[in-house]
């Protein structure tokens, strides 16, 4: 495991806890974890029907988790306007199906991975060989076929700007998924990152299990293009970020997170990748 520099700890976020496993880190802002992955939720609580925004949608099975937070937030009946998916990976797409179906919502994701979502293409073999923990070694069982949520599936408009997500642009940072997007609002300094970063170490099932605060680069059995990734992360570390929300891991914050997302981007073959592609790129 490539780990020369030590990995930053970084100051969790200020958060309100809400319903179970549901956090609220901003006025229009919570997430929820779904055992692997967070998703996230747009919008005031009082939003009413069509008036927020689910931005992935977790793990195979996390539908009724998805839905009940969703309740519990916005309201028995409430559904959003649309479901935002930043890659297609099995974590980020696993109840996206069902939730679509019974919410009747489009769901909007970038050109590049569309594929992914239309049923048409699956994902590339993990890196079982990545090291770290138990993850990569148990990434081959990890689903990489594709979804297909038909009609519903729309594509990102071209100009940046996000749906239903007013003063939100999202960004193209491949790496770990062709197609993945972070969103990022200027104003409140917010990013939220995807897999691009994650603020847990993921190859590790203690690390997932209990969430220890550390900036670490894209999950390394599923990130198949490590130069494009690198230069994702240090286009997210030039935003400069107040608030920063990934995949997986707690929401963080502040002039830690800022530093630890910076060392991140300039020493990036040094700590992210794995040793035996680090060589083959040194």
């Amino acid at each position: 495991m490539a780990s020369q520099i030590p990995l930053q700890p970084v100051a969790l976020a200020p958060e309100r806890q809400l319903a179970e496993h549901l956090h609220e880190i901003a006025a229009d802002l919570a997430y929820r974890r779904t055992t692997l992955v967070n998703v996230i939720f747009h919008g005031l609580p009082a939003a009413g029907d069509r008036g927020w925004v689910l931005i992935d949608a977790g793990i195979p099975g996390a539908a009724k988790a998805i839905k009940d937070a969703a309740a519990s937030r916005f309201g028995e009946t409430s559904r959003p306007a649309a479901i935002i998916i930043t890659h297609g990976h099995f974590d980020h797409v696993g109840a996206l199906v069902e939730l679509a179906d019974h919410w009747d919502a489009p769901v909007y994701t970038h050109l590049t991975e569309k594929p992914y979502l239309d049923g048409s293409l699956r994902y590339p073999p993990p890196n079982a060989g990545a090291g770290g923990g138990l993850m990569p070694l148990l990434s081959p069982l990890f689903p990489r076929e594709p979804v297909d949520v038909g009609a519903r599936l729309k594509i990102l408009p071209a100009d940046g700007s996000v749906p239903h997500m007013p003063g939100w642009t999202w960004i193209h940072v491949p790496g770990h998924a062709p197609g993945q997007i972070a969103l990022w609002h200027e104003f409140g300094r917010t990013l939220i990152a995807a897999d691009a970063v994650v603020t847990t170490g993921q190859e590790s099932v203690y690390e997932v299990m209990v969430q220890e605060p550390e900036m670490h680069g894209p999950p390394r059995y599923f990130t198949p293009d490590w130069h494009s990734a690198a230069a994702s992360v240090a286009t997210l570390a030039a935003l400069q970020p107040e608030l920063l929300i990934t995949g997986h891991g707690r929401a963080m914050a502040g002039s830690s997170m800022r530093e630890a997302l910076m060392q991140l981007a300039q020493n990036f073959w040094e700590v992210a990748v794995p040793d035996n592609i680090a060589r083959r790129n040194a």
